[in-house]
């Protein structure tokens, strides 16, 4: 069954990462998984790294590694703001696994530095979700 179509923007502060009218929005937030289908409730949220999927019909859907950001839904409008995205098809796991050891080094020298820890743990999450969006 075919749903209706809503503009969605994902933005990072590279630039424009995807606009366009999809059918679904499926990513994560800090309390759960969610779903935005068209007409959705005004909702603003923390989005956790993750696969975000974009549904422009059932069997066509576009995904990215998604970073940390916020998702602000109103006026049957989506807003992603993330600090990265990448399509699926170009994560590198080599790198990523590069990432992961210098994050997990950070958290080892970080010592009473909370906010340097806080940094390498975040980093350390993300690379973790996105590498293992590669297997």
């Amino acid at each position: 069954m075919a749903h209706a179509k809503f503009p969605v923007e994902v933005l990072s502060p590279e630039g424009e990462v995807f606009n366009g009218e999809v059918e679904m929005v499926s990513t994560r937030t800090t309390v759960g998984v969610i779903g935005i289908l068209a007409r959705h409730a005004p909702l603003l949220a923390t989005l956790e790294p993750t696969e975000l999927r974009l549904y422009k019909t059932e069997t066509e859907v576009v995904r990215f590694a998604q970073a940390e950001g916020y998702l602000q839904v109103g006026d049957n409008h989506a807003l992603l703001l993330v600090e990265e995205a990448h399509p699926l098809a170009d994560l590198d796991a080599h790198e990523l696994r590069e990432r992961l050891r210098v994050a997990e080094e950070e958290i080892e020298q970080a010592g009473e530095d909370t906010e340097r820890r806080q940094v390498a743990e975040r980093d350390k999450r993300r690379w973790e979700r996105f590498l293992s969006l590669t297997e």
